[in-house]
């Protein structure tokens, strides 16, 4: 474990047995279990987002990918499609989206902000037509095998099914980002597109992967929180996602000048998120400070970043190559 992720840890810690203390609650277990099924759902998001800040990028259309994966999900399922496929072909929808992405960025040296947020526009509009700008629902009791997915269930030993998934989903992007060639070369990516080309890295391809993984966990996120919510206003739905991605993502230590990620870090982040979202709900304060806490969050991870980057800077400078 890093600096950053113990770090976060640790805030993440006292800010639960402050908000325990103030109002008890908090660790009522119906409000756990809420609170550990958010924490799935954003997660899941913000472990996506990760690969693609560690390649210095940024995707800003997650949010209108999970609400394109919502419409599509039900739209396939009450067309008679099988619940397995149309699982696996909003996941694959998701992924095909994200190298959409990357082909465009690497092929056509396009900046990512303008890719990713004509792409937010874009699947924005396109489910609101799919849909006829029209709310969709699917009904618990004619599919109970799909639902299950966001309930607890014995095979998820009682705890909510998204945050399960989440603690796969980390485990599995973990071992690619530290265990895996792939890994090691996107965080060489990061720190240097140049040297890292130089050196025989498949930047464009490492690139593409890096946005491919984010429509992947943007696609799989829309369907749990299509079944969590069980209708879809494809006008609203996952609107502002991207931003509680970005902030998980950057609070946990991911770097937004690329090269520098925790998975561990970013799942701190983003139920730190998700705690302070809670407690602020649970104290009674006005819910329109969500976003400014949000912004708040976001804006001290970079001042945070930027300073320990000058430490470093200023440290190695101080003991030289040799020090």
């Amino acid at each position: 474990m890093n600096k950053k992720a113990l770090g976060v840890g640790l805030m993440l810690l006292a800010l639960v047995a402050l908000t325990s203390l103030v109002q008890p609650s908090f660790l009522e277990p119906v409000n756990l279990q809420n609170l550990a099924r958010w924490i799935g759902l954003y997660g899941i998001l913000s472990v996506g987002m990760a690969f693609v800040l560690l390649t210095g990028g940024v995707d800003l259309s997650v949010g209108s990918i999970v609400g394109l994966s919502g419409c599509v999900l039900f739209l396939w399922i009450q067309a008679g499609v099988s619940e397995v496929l149309a699982v696996a072909g909003v996941l694959a929808l998701g992924t095909l989206l994200g190298v959409v992405h990357g082909l465009l960025i690497t092929g056509l040296r396009l900046q990512p902000f303008v890719v990713t947020l004509c792409g937010l526009f874009f699947y924005r509009g396109f489910a609101r037509y799919l849909a006829d700008d029209e709310a969709l629902g699917l009904p618990r009791e004619e599919h109970p095998g799909l639902f299950r997915l966001v309930e607890s269930s014995p095979w998820t030993l009682g705890m909510p099914g998204p945050f399960v998934i989440l603690v796969v989903t980390a485990v599995l992007a973990a071992v690619l980002l530290n265990l895996t060639v792939p890994g090691r070369w996107l965080r060489a990516l990061g720190d240097n597109e140049q040297a890292a080309r130089y050196s025989g890295i498949p930047t464009g391809r490492m690139t593409v992967l890096a946005y491919a993984l984010s429509g992947l966990s943007a696609g799989l996120a829309g369907i749990l929180f299509a079944l969590h919510v069980s209708t879809v206003q494809p006008s609203v739905h996952g609107n502002f996602y991207e931003l509680y991605a970005i902030a998980g993502a950057v609070l946990g230590g991911c770097s937004l000048r690329g090269g520098e990620a925790s998975i561990l870090g970013v799942v701190f982040g983003a139920a730190l998120v998700r705690v302070l979202y809670n407690a602020i709900n649970l104290l009674r304060i006005p819910t329109q400070l969500e976003y400014a806490v949000i912004g708040g969050i976001i804006l001290a991870g970079v001042i945070a970043d930027e300073l320990l980057r000058r430490q470093a800077l200023r440290r190695s400078l101080r003991h030289g190559p040799g020090g």
